[in-house]
C-alpha cells in the first residue's frame, strides 16, 4: 500500500514538474503570468489568420 502510493506521488510529481517539450516547429510551452500578460495577449491576437487555442489549467 504504501510502495503504491509513494509510486503514484512520485509520477505526480514528475508529471507536473518534470519538464515539458513541444513538437518541433511548435513554440514553447509559456507560463502565464503577471508579468507576460500583455505579451501573451499581444501574441494570440497577431494570430488572427490561424487557429488559436489557449489552455488554462488551475491546481485547485
Amino acid at each position: 500500500m504504501i510502495a503504491a502510493l509513494a509510486i503514484a506521488l512520485a509520477g505526480a510529481l514528475f508529471y507536473f514538474y518534470g519538464g515539458h517539450q513541444t513538437p518541433n516547429g511548435q513554440p514553447p510551452l509559456r507560463s502565464l503570468t503577471t508579468q507576460n500578460v500583455a505579451e501573451v495577449k499581444n501574441a494570440f491576437n497577431a494570430a488572427q489568420d490561424g487557429v488559436r487555442v489557449l489552455l488554462l489549467l488551475s491546481p485547485t
